[in-house]
């Protein structure tokens, strides 16, 4: 339980909570103490780093989490525009088969802004809550969020840019989301209007796919010139109330991604490629406070941290079923 109150509490904004030495389990403080004796390992991980960076290698869990993302949203247009009815509405309110599903966040603030219970929407928000607590709470954005995967295009070129010095790397505090996640709650219930759902890149993007673009999608297009040269993946890390309610969800999930210490060398490369990178903060040297640990509510599960580690450190699980898996 604690560790649940504890994941919570990053994804609200707070930092990761610094284990003192003292407090950890002996084997943990002595595996931290010996493990950099190992010299010929680690300089066998930086020949395979060095490699990896030299061929580039495909990411292949990558390309896997863009194909069910583009999979998903095209099932929306094709089922609108061929009439077939498998697929109707949009990310925010929809219908697959006959069963409701709402998006959380959407949910709250439309039963906000008319102050009363709509039963399909009950039933919608029901069988979403389902769904992405077994899939892992904030898996909803970058396995199906739209904007989502032009953010992660749009980082590409924030990097090169940066490289050459053509782009900055703003930092903010990330308690910033959990105020405006309260803030559009609270403008739903005084103005009986969902506010949000009129500048969320998720919905615009989503609507704009289905029914055809419209002027909203300067502001998507904003968003975006922001992220790639003023702060990266700014909107996601920083702002997004959808990904704050996903990661509630997530925070009891039976789907993690696991970290063992045993098999950390500390290199970073996973960092390197995290959306979240304080949801790993326990790959840092000296921080892990076991010898495994489930990374945060906060992770996305979006699987580059595993692609990317080359000691299989990181790996996916799910709580229960490890055997068969």
């Amino acid at each position: 339980m604690s560790s649940v109150v504890e994941s919570i509490r990053v994804l609200l904004g707070g930092d990761p909570k610094r284990i003192p030495k003292s407090e950890m389990p002996d084997e943990v403080r002595e595996l931290h103490a010996r493990k950099f004796s190992d010299k010929e390992r680690i300089e066998a991980i930086r020949i395979e780093l060095a490699e990896k960076k030299a061929k580039k290698a495909p990411e292949k869990k990558r390309r896997l989490r863009w194909a069910v993302l583009l999979a998903v949203n095209l099932l929306f247009v094709l089922s609108y525009h061929l009439d077939i009815q498998l697929l109707e509405g949009a990310l925010t309110a929809s219908r697959f088969a006959g069963f409701h599903m709402a998006d959380l966040n959407s949910a709250l603030q439309v039963m906000l802004a008319f102050k009363h219970v709509v039963i399909n929407l009950l039933i919608g928000t029901s069988t979403v809550f389902v769904l992405w607590w077994l899939l892992g709470g904030r898996t909803f954005c970058s396995w199906v969020c739209p904007y989502h995967l032009v953010a992660e295009w749009a980082e590409m070129l924030h990097l090169k840019l940066r490289e050459k010095g053509l782009a900055k790397d703003i930092q903010f505090d990330r308690r910033a989301r959990a105020w405006l996640w309260a803030l559009f709650a609270v403008l739903a219930f005084v103005t009986g209007y969902t506010v949000f759902e009129t500048i969320s890149p998720t919905g615009i993007l989503s609507r704009a796919l289905i029914y055809g673009p419209g002027v909203a999608l300067v502001w998507v297009g904003l968003i975006l010139l922001f992220e790639i040269f003023f702060s990266r993946r700014a909107w996601c890390r920083y702002a997004c109330p959808i990904g704050l309610t996903y990661g509630f969800v997530g925070a009891t999930s039976p789907f993690r991604v696991h970290y063992k210490l045993p098999n950390c060398f500390h290199e970073g490369e996973c960092r390197k490629v995290c959306l979240v990178p304080h949801v790993l903060d326990t790959v840092l040297k000296g921080k892990a406070a076991a010898m495994e640990v489930d990374i945060g509510a906060d992770c996305t599960r979006c699987l580059r941290c595993v692609d990317a580690c080359p000691t299989g450190a990181l790996t996916f699980r799910y709580k229960g079923l490890e055997k068969l898996l």
